[in-house]
């Protein structure tokens, strides 16, 4: 139990960690009014700044595309269906 020489100096730690608690449930609201508000102001920007204007078209955007290279990679040559015609032939050949 708590005796008259205890109490106070148990009361005096409970109002310690009491004003603590507090301060940092102030920091806390502070902190997240703050980002709040600064994200308010990031979407008023960006709502406000209009989009970058796209650039030109080259020449070579505005023509028909080529016909598909034979390969996709110097590595790994295909046919016209994307196929690895080695791996067809050794096929072929294991028959």
């Amino acid at each position: 139990m708590l005796g008259p020489e205890k109490l106070p100096r148990v009361v005096s730690e409970i109002g310690r960690w009491v004003g603590r608690a507090r301060a940092m449930a102030r920091q806390f609201r502070e902190q997240l009014e703050e980002e709040v508000q600064l994200e308010q102001a990031r979407k008023a920007q960006a709502a406000n700044t209009p989009a970058p204007p796209a650039p030109p078209l080259s020449a070579a955007a505005t023509e028909a595309p080529s016909a598909p290279p034979d390969t996709f990679s110097h590595a790994h040559p295909t046919d016209a269906t994307g196929a690895d015609p080695a791996a067809a032939r050794s096929d072929a050949e294991r028959r």
